[in-house]
């Protein structure tokens, strides 16, 4: 078995999650809009408790397409409450939605959603070189400025800790630890080893 960061366990989900997703540069819309949705549901549970939920967040929310989801009516957000597949809780729901018209706004002025959450780290993943669990912080200074921007375009659920757990999983920041197998080859990725 590879090394691996001790957060994802043995869980064949989770593992898979982690070789194959978790740290890899994502500048697709759809699944940016997707994990500011997961990561603001997970605030206060597990990402695996997420992860074990996606497929039905991918159902319930029309596969993410913002354009879709920002159209959700008080009627949506009953028949969401009582789908047992996704977490019910209102807020978190009626958050989603309005994430959606956020992210519809920001397309709209900044040309994709990409562009402005990239910007955080100036286009370029950073590579945390993190020795161990114990040195990943909870939040950074661009997770701080980035919730301050979201927050003040309408997003919800967008704390600070909660975007610095988006930028991990999209690949803004390698917090993959030194030991992992998944360091070095996500450092690749970032072709000169990002900053």
């Amino acid at each position: 078995m590879p090394d691996r960061c001790a957060w994802c366990g043995t869980d064949p989900l989770y593992t898979a999650y982690h070789d194959l997703e978790w740290g890899v540069p994502n500048h697709d819309d759809r699944h940016l809009f997707e994990m500011l949705v997961l990561e603001g549901a997970q605030a206060g549970l597990s990402w695996i408790t997420i992860l074990r939920k996606r497929e039905n967040y991918r159902r319930a929310f029309d596969n993410f397409d913002a354009e879709k989801v920002a159209r959700f009516a008080a009627g949506d957000v009953e028949r969401l409450m009582a789908d047992a597949g996704i977490v019910r809780n209102r807020l978190k729901i009626e958050s989603a939605i309005a994430n959606a018209r956020a992210t519809l706004a920001v397309q709209a002025r900044f040309g994709s959603l990409d562009a402005l959450l990239w910007k955080f780290v100036d286009g370029v993943p950073r590579d945390g070189a993190r020795r161990t669990l114990a040195d990943v912080p909870a939040e950074t200074a661009e997770s701080k400025a980035m919730s301050r921007e979201l927050k003040r375009l309408g997003f919800r659920f967008v704390g600070p800790t909660v975007c610095y757990a988006f930028m991990q999983a999209v690949g803004m920041v390698n917090d993959h630890v030194a030991e992992c197998f998944r360091h070095g080859e996500i450092r690749e990725l970032h072709g000169a080893g990002g900053r």
